[in-house]
């Protein structure tokens, strides 16, 4: 279902579902106001939603839409503005799954690759995902997918599939932590800095989110306010302390350099890589440069396989790996593509995560 007053965004974002095999456009609306009236005629399996509509905005709909179906994935799509970026990060603790920027106008819509392939790619990948968990029970304590993860911890999932090898816990406790991160991920990263709050104090918590510019900043605040620490986006050449949570910028891959011996955030322009900006692989690799056996790196929920090199390169330097695990990821490719690569030492439901490196940081390698 589309959910978008623009006639000029309803009509083409059709005909590109209309061109991908196992996708169908069962609506096409103009307001939240039509998309809760005839939601039982054509019971979507996804929606697009807007923000920015007339009789229902997006934020007003969302709830309402999510009562008539539990398990509804929902995709906010907005423009790049900080009312929308703080609006869509709300719709994401209400339970939509993931947003999309929009371009800045209808022009700028027909015209971006960009958007075109990561709305078709964000469509597909969670309705799959849906479709997997609609026929195969999630097990106990498992979240619904697009849901946000609520933090005690998690029930034990059952064994890790036979073709992931874990790796044991190096030696040397962790004196760094890198976090990657993508769809899912804002939620995720709440639970785990919450988690880690006993020892935050005690490490620099360095982050890339697949998000583009004004996301990023306001994920900072949220995750400044969630953690109890000092948050916010890295800036070129400042050092690194502990205690503080460094953000990549959107539009920016974020990197560790050595400035005189001493770690300093860099900021690059380079071309996307793994079709994002900011990455994680550049983040892991130069982490693991910078810092060795000292590192341990996070691989949250997301789409594709960004992280997954990276990881490797941490694990070539004496540092150690955690992915998220498959039942507790909204989409289980970040993690699942590092779990797969044989870097990990461990795969772990979210919510076990925060409480595994706390053990790490005593001592504690088991």
């Amino acid at each position: 279902m589309i959910v978008d007053d623009a006639v000029v965004v309803r009509g083409l974002v059709s005909r590109w579902l209309a061109e991908e095999t196992g996708v169908e456009v069962v609506a096409s609306l103009r307001n939240g106001r039509e998309a809760v009236d005839q939601f039982s005629r054509y019971e979507p399996d996804v929606v697009v939603l807007d923000i920015e509509m007339p009789e229902l905005d997006g934020i007003s709909t969302l709830p309402l839409l999510l009562e008539k179906k539990r398990d509804l994935i929902v995709i906010m799509a907005s423009t790049l503005t900080r009312r929308n970026a703080e609006i869509s990060l709300k719709a994401l603790s209400l339970g939509a799954a993931d947003y999309i920027p929009k371009p800045e106008t209808n022009r700028d819509v027909t015209t971006s690759t960009t958007f075109r392939r990561e709305l078709v790619d964000k469509i597909k990948s969670l309705g799959a995902r849906r479709r997997r968990t609609a026929v195969r029970p999630a097990p106990a304590g498992a979240p619904v997918p697009g849901r946000p993860v609520a933090p005690p911890l998690a029930a034990r999932l059952g064994p890790l599939p036979a073709d992931i090898r874990i790796r044991p816990f190096p030696p040397t406790p962790p004196r760094v932590i890198v976090i990657g991160s993508s769809t899912g991920g804002p939620q995720a990263l709440q639970v785990v800095l919450k988690g880690l709050a006993p020892i935050a104090a005690r490490f620099p918590i360095i982050i890339t989110q697949h998000m583009p510019p004004t996301f990023t900043t306001i994920l900072a605040e949220h995750l400044g306010r969630a953690s109890g620490r000092t948050a916010h986006e890295g800036i070129d050449g400042e050092p690194i302390t502990a205690g503080t949570i460094y953000v990549a910028p959107g539009g920016r891959h974020m990197v560790i350099k050595r400035v005189n011996n001493v770690p300093v955030i860099g900021l690059e322009d380079g071309p996307p890589v793994n079709y994002c900006k900011p990455a994680v692989d550049p983040l892991f690799a130069s982490a693991a440069d910078a810092y060795g056996a000292g590192l341990l790196a996070v691989v949250l929920t997301g789409m594709g396989s960004d992280g997954a090199h990276g990881a490797g390169d941490v694990v070539s330097h004496g540092g150690a790996v955690i992915a998220q695990d498959e039942a507790t990821s909204v989409v289980w490719g970040m993690p699942g593509a590092t779990a797969h690569s044989g870097v990990c030492s461990a795969v772990l439901p979210l919510a076990d995560i925060a409480p595994r490196i706390i053990r790490l940081a005593s001592g504690d390698r088991l």
